[in-house]
């Protein structure tokens, strides 16, 4: 099975390996030789997060898109959903976002947005996939004399984003009552972050925000919400917000310290918004790996749940098919396309905040509307990643679990090695002793 350069969210691997100087400098050539014919400024935005591979790729990218003729506006470490808008804000005809998201610092990707701050479907993946691996397009599309591109760094584009943020957050609120711990994974929101909850009012309790290069997401931010719990509970705080690398996704703790669930954040901000008017279509989207208590939670308030393939990028068109304005996954990518074309950590933040004030309740009865059925995830490292359908005896242990009553889905990462094993049920232990079945399957077919 041929790995693809594209996987669910952009192209993620190795820094100096899959994800090279050379490999970066060409894939930006073979971006730029797409969108030339489509180009209305000739500018094209990038912008990074904070590891130290960010200077090496930016580079390499600023080094392709001129040689085939873009000039290119750098602005430095900012979050993925801010090049997002500020490509669009600022006319360009194409961002570029340099971040491995959740990945360690040795890990580095590339993320394009169009024109409109979207993220790129799959066909025009594909088509830059194959100029990419054309030597004749590569070569053909570099441009001499006049025509090579320039570029610049811009510094203050932040107040742009921030002033955006910040009027996302309910003018009749206000956050001066609230004490909120922000774990900014010394990642690309660890300047913008901070700045918006204080501007806001909030007693603000800062961690993650000492980025040097190799210490993004390092037992912090969204992938260790154990750490900010600690601190909550430590500074008494009302509530804690964690951010990833990249500050596209976020997760939250209560003021016991528990982590708030991802499913039921989603369900009671899609309520909230129905009570206010605000939910299009009264229906939201999330993924196949949502657990179906967030259903029968909505149902119960007349809200339809579309489900999408894993992506936010998968998550957001389906949206746009169904004429929803609210989405996520239950990893964190929460999606208020009133505010944001993609996943915004710090916006879903401000939403989840605005209800909090608004509910009246600590943050602990607040987020917790409803129980989660049974669920285990199992993240399994793979040698390979054969084609499922090509898997002897995964039909008849698929026919075995839907026989017993249980939800399941197997699916590989799109950015690491891995396949993941998703199980849900009525019977905890149950699913358990499945599981145990699965997983021994699985390790005597990948690795």
């Amino acid at each position: 099975m041929k790995e693809k350069l594209f996987g669910t969210d952009g192209v993620r691997g190795l820094a100096g390996g899959k994800v090279s100087a050379p490999a970066a400098m060409r894939l930006a050539m073979a971006t730029g030789i797409y969108f030339r014919p489509r180009a209305g400024t000739n500018k094209i935005l990038v912008g990074k997060d904070t590891r130290r591979s960010g200077y090496m790729i930016e580079n390499a990218i600023v080094s392709g898109l001129t040689a085939v003729g873009f000039d290119v506006i750098q602005i430095g470490p900012m979050p993925t959903p801010a090049v997002a808008f500020l490509t669009e804000s600022m006319r360009c005809d194409a961002g570029i976002m340099i971040s491995a998201s959740h990945n360690p610092f040795y890990d580095n990707g590339i993320k394009f947005f169009d024109a409109d701050g979207n993220k790129l479907n799959r066909g025009v993946e594909e088509e830059i996939e194959t100029i990419y691996e054309d030597d004749d397009a590569i070569a053909a599309g570099q441009v001499t004399g006049k025509k090579i591109g320039k570029s610049k760094r811009i510094d203050d584009v932040i107040g742009r984003y921030i002033v955006h943020i910040k009027n996302s957050f309910p003018k009749h609120l206000a956050l001066s009552d609230l004490r909120v711990v922000v774990d900014c994974a010394n990642g690309a929101g660890y300047r913008v972050a901070p700045t918006i909850l204080s501007e806001l009012g909030a007693d603000v309790v800062v961690l993650g925000d000492e980025p040097n290069g190799f210490n993004i997401n390092e037992g912090c931010g969204a992938m260790h919400p154990e750490s900010l719990a600690k601190e909550v509970l430590r500074y008494r705080a009302d509530v804690g917000v964690a951010l990833d690398g990249d500050a596209d996704r976020l997760v939250m703790v209560d003021e016991k310290g528990d982590v708030v669930d991802g499913d039921k954040l989603m369900g009671v901000l899609a309520v909230y918004l129905k009570e206010q008017g605000r939910l299009q279509n009264d229906a939201m989207v999330a993924t196949v790996m949502s657990n179906q208590a967030l259903d029968d939670y909505l149902a119960d308030h007349g809200i339809t749940l579309y489900r999408s393939a894993v992506g936010d990028k998968n998550v957001v068109e389906l949206m746009q098919e169904k004429g929803c304005n609210f989405g996520g996954e239950q990893s964190g990518h929460i999606i208020f396309s009133d505010f944001a074309k993609t996943g915004d950590g710090i916006s879903s933040a401000l939403q989840a905040l605005a209800y909090l004030v608004s509910s009246g309740k600590r943050a602990s009865e607040a987020f917790n509307a409803f129980t989660l059925y049974p669920q285990k995830l199992v993240n399994l490292n793979v040698g390979q990643k054969r084609a499922l359908d090509e898997i002897e005896g995964l039909e008849e242990l698929r026919n075995t679990i839907e026989a017993q009553g249980m939800r399941h889905l197997f699916r590989y990462s799109g950015t690491e090695n891995k396949i993941r094993l998703l199980l849900e049920g009525r019977d905890a232990r149950q699913l358990d002793e499945m599981m145990s079945q699965i997983e021994a399957f699985f390790r005597k077919e990948l690795l």
